[in-house]
This record gives structure tokens, sequence and C-alpha cells, in this order.
């Protein structure tokens, strides 16, 4: 009995067991453990910072489900000593071989201890009581040790994680308003829209550059560009009410002019007469008022959802989302302007192509603006092929799935 507890004692001081050093952090002190499966979970959050994947924590799941209770502690016992066969029973069926790696992986990262018996095999010396007075196998002292540790990294990776999520969540909502007033005021007069039309640059410019995996220094960087963005807009939306404030009333600030026009004729120095309720020859920029619903002829085959697949950034130019071809026509009628795509280039290529097919067309452009010099002339570019039968539609937009799948590998 003596010589089994010399070796007790030997093992306690090569292993380095708290009980032995009372240098070490509080969580070890005797008498005090932590439960395994808290510390457990702790470590499956933070397993990136001790190089442990998904399958080195199975195996360590399998070993503390042999600790005959939930708290770990010096007092209860911290070595088990099952076979490989059990343990690989417990791990799914884990094959032996990539067991044995994963346990040297968990000693690697100091986890775990291995406490070997002199002929390297798992087993424990019992007492009279029945109580395990030696066991040769895994120890869990450097888990104990490392619980403050653990815990900390733990802690400051779910913090961060909450961090980037209300990050996400305020550019998110950023973005949507500035698209927005976009959408709003596409409409507008001439001056404003060419604001707009630079403020829409710098915003497609930031907006193109968020990785999909963003860091929280990344997204405070973007929330940064984004809200000087909203600024300059707001500053010029304002700006552009107090002009019409001021213009508005036309006796105050402008002479008014009337020209008096014969009812229904105006002769000419030619003598030729014009007669101004005839209809006026059909220009392709107004193709889309004198015949608003000729494009819609052609009724595009394009599954709405493989559109908004293929070019998801469309979804931010409607208010309230994009559930029909109505929403996306309307969408894609508010990007154009911004894209520089003049009224005359948008309406041939809806004679040629079709309404819905066009605004597929622009989602598209959209997507790949970065890749684009100028967008009203591919479109023109796009037309021309569409009529020599050269170009698909449903082809460019398999392109992009493609490489939306791509980026997001």
């Amino acid at each position: 009995m003596q010589i089994l507890k010399t070796i007790t004692s030997t093992l306690r001081g090569r292993l380095g067991t708290c009980a032995q050093n009372p240098e070490r952090s509080h969580p070890c002190e005797k008498g005090r453990g932590i439960n395994r499966w808290v510390i457990y979970k702790h470590l499956c959050v933070a397993k990136s910072e001790f190089g442990l994947n998904d399958r080195c924590l199975a195996v360590l799941s399998s070993l503390l489900s042999f600790l005959p209770d939930d708290e770990i502690s010096e007092k209860r016992g911290i070595v088990v000593f099952p076979s490989n066969r059990q343990l690989s029973l417990r791990a799914h069926g884990m094959p032996e071989s990539t067991l044995r790696r994963h346990l040297a992986s968990l000693i690697e990262a100091g986890i775990i201890a291995r406490n070997d018996s002199p002929t390297r095999k798992r087993y424990a010396h019992k007492d009279r009581e029945g109580a395990v007075a030696l066991a040769f196998g895994f120890s869990f002292a450097p888990l104990l040790d490392r619980a403050s540790e653990i815990t900390s990294s733990a802690d400051k990776i779910l913090a961060d994680q909450r961090t980037l999520k209300l990050l996400r969540d305020e550019v998110s909502v950023i973005r949507r308003y500035i698209a927005a007033a976009f959408s709003e005021n596409a409409n507008e007069s001439a001056s404003l829209v060419e604001v707009l039309k630079a403020l829409f640059v710098r915003f497609r410019g930031v907006v193109d550059t968020i990785p999909r995996r963003a860091s929280i220094n990344e997204l405070t960087t973007i929330k940064v560009n984004l809200e000087a963005i909203r600024q300059e807009l707001v500053i010029a939306l304002k700006n552009m009410d107090i002009v019409s404030e001021m213009s508005g009333i036309v006796a105050q600030t402008e002479r008014q002019h009337n020209e008096s026009l014969p009812e229904s004729q105006f002769e000419s120095k030619n003598v030729k007469v014009v007669d101004l309720k005839s209809p006026r020859p059909e220009t392709p920029e107004t193709v889309m008022r004198a015949r608003p619903h000729s494009a819609e002829v052609s009724v595009s085959t394009l599954p709405l959802d493989m559109v908004l697949r293929a070019c998801p950034n469309i979804r931010d130019y409607s208010s309230n989302g994009i559930a029909s071809w109505r929403d996306l026509i309307d969408a894609s009628r508010t990007v154009s302007t911004f894209l520089g795509i003049t009224q005359s280039a948008y309406a041939l290529a809806c004679q040629v192509m079709g309404i819905q097919s066009v605004s597929a067309v622009v989602a598209s452009i959209l997507q790949r603006i970065g890749e684009i010099n100028s967008a009203g002339g591919y479109l023109r570019s796009l037309t021309q092929k569409a009529k020599a039968g050269e170009f698909s539609v449903a082809q460019m937009l398999m392109v992009g799935l493609k490489a939306n799948a791509a980026s997001a590998v």
C-alpha cells in the first residue's frame, strides 16, 4: 500500500496537478471544480483560439462523458481510462486511427494530458471501498487549469459577434435608407438628378466593396462612409426643397410669358400647314409614353426568382421589396436613371427585348457595375446583339448565378 501511495505522489508531481503547485490559477484550487458541459460549451465557442476542430471537440465530448459527475474537480477525480473501442462508440463510430489523431491534437493544444501506465494501457487501481486510488488514462487537469482562459476567450468572441451583428444591422439600415432616397427622387429636376448621380456612384463604390464575411474594422469603415453619403444626400435634398420653395410662386420671382398659338394649325414661312393635333412622329424617347404597353407584349419567360438570385443588389432600390415583375420594372427604371442610361436607350431596348427582359438586364448591369465603364453604352450594345439574335438574357443571368456561387465559397 505504501508503494501505491508513492507511485500516486510521483505521478501527481509529474502531471503538475494543482494540489502540488499552489502557484496555479484559482480555478484549480483543491476542492474547487467546474461544470464539464459549461466549459465544453465555452471551448466550442473558442475552438479556433486553441487550434481545435469539430472532430476534436467530438472526441473531447466522448471523454467528458466518462466522468462520474458533471463537476470536474480534484476531489471527484479528473482521470478517465476508457478503451479506444469505448471511445469510438461514444464518438459515433469514429475510426481508431482518426480517434488517435484527434486525441493527439487535444494533448498538443493543452486541453488534456496523457497519464500512461507502465504498459501504456488504461486502467485504474481501486481501494477497499471501491474508490479509484490510481488511474492511468487521460487527465483533465490541463482543462481545469485553463478554465479561466477558455471562458475569457469565449466571452470575447461572443462580444465580438454581438458587435459584428449590430454593425451589420446598422449598415443595412443606412444602406436601405440611401437606396430608398434614390428611388423616391429619381424623377426630380435635372439638377438634382445630376447631384444624385455622383452620390449614387460613390454609394455603389462603397456597397460593392462590402465583403461577404466582413470584420468589425471593415464594417466600421463602411458604416462611416455610408453615413457621410447619407449626410450629403440629406443636405442635397434639403437644398433642393429650399430652391423649389423660393421659385414656387411665379408671380413673385418670375415674369409670366403667355404665347398664343392658333388652336389647330400653324403656318410656316414655307406655307406648309402643320396640324398640331395630328400625332407626332414616333421617336425612341416617346416609345414608352406613346405605347406604354407595347414593350410588354413579349412576356419574359424568365423566372423572377432567378433574376433576384443572380442580381440581389436590385432589391435595395424597392422600398416595399420585389414581389412581382412590376416591382422589378419600377426598381430597374430608377436604377437606370442613376446608371446614366438615357431614356432613348432604355426605350429602344424595351422595343427589342421586352420590358421584363430589359429590367433583368439593368439588374445584371447594377450587379456588375464595377466591371462596366458605361452602362448606357453597354445596354445599347446588348440591344444590337439582341436584334441580331446573338444575346440571351437567361445566359447572362446564369453567369451571374455562377459568379455569386463562386464568391460564396
